[in-house]
């Protein structure tokens, strides 16, 4: 309620609700990367934001609502990454570099653990899985664009659909972050994205795929 003799400004309610609800899925994101699934309750995340818990309940409905926004805005930050990194390095052993990076950019920055902390949890709320599967699905669309925008379409029909490798690509991908997080140590995996990328440098100098065309995906 505006206090009297002060005129409300048009949009101030609205502004501080989105505000709020910003507020809410930042703490949320913070929660799961600090806390893991089993803290993120509506408490922990309201204290985390500074507001009452019955806001989250107000603006996302549920606290798994909330938890697939926090989802959401961290996926939209990667994406978002990725394509610049992508778009520098359109190559297959661009590629593998891209890939390598961005990976440790990600258990850097925790975002990684957001993601396999929802896949973790996603048991324990009835569907939930599928909400966070159909996000996933949206990583494997991305990758399957990186992949045929980089391989050659002869190359890729003779061996496999973009489709299945970029499944299999997003899969190890998740598999490494979980594993990495669950024991610490991501020197096996980034090890493995090397021998990717002497591989995929072998099969360039045999010429069965094209050369590298950025050495620094960064």
């Amino acid at each position: 309620m505006a206090r009297p003799g002060v005129p409300s400004k048009p949009g101030a309610a609205s502004d501080a609700s989105e505000g709020t609800r910003q507020a809410l899925v930042g703490a949320a994101i913070e929660v799961l990367r600090t806390g893991g699934f089993h803290a993120a309750s509506a408490r922990r995340i309201a204290d985390q934001a500074g507001c009452n818990q019955g806001l989250v309940f107000y603006h996302f409905g549920t606290v798994a609502n909330l938890l697939l926004a926090a989802l959401d805005a961290v996926s939209a930050d990667r994406f978002e990454r990725y394509s610049a990194a992508v778009a520098q390095a359109p190559s297959p052993a661009g590629l593998t570099d891209v890939a390598a990076a961005i990976f440790e950019e990600d258990l850097d920055s925790g975002h990684a653990k957001v993601l396999v902390e929802l896949i973790a949890g996603s048991s324990a709320v009835p569907g939930l899985g599928a909400e966070v599967a159909a996000r996933i699905e949206g990583w494997t669309d991305f990758a399957e664009g990186a992949i045929s925008g980089s391989v050659d379409p002869v190359l890729l029909a003779a061996t496999a659909p973009a489709t299945e490798i970029a499944y299999g690509i997003v899969a190890m991908y998740l598999g490494l972050e979980m594993l990495s997080h669950l024991d610490g140590d991501r020197a096996k995996a980034l090890a493995l994205f090397g021998r990717a990328r002497q591989l995929v440098a072998l099969a360039g100098a045999m010429g069965i795929l094209p050369d590298v065309k950025g050495d620094d995906p960064r």
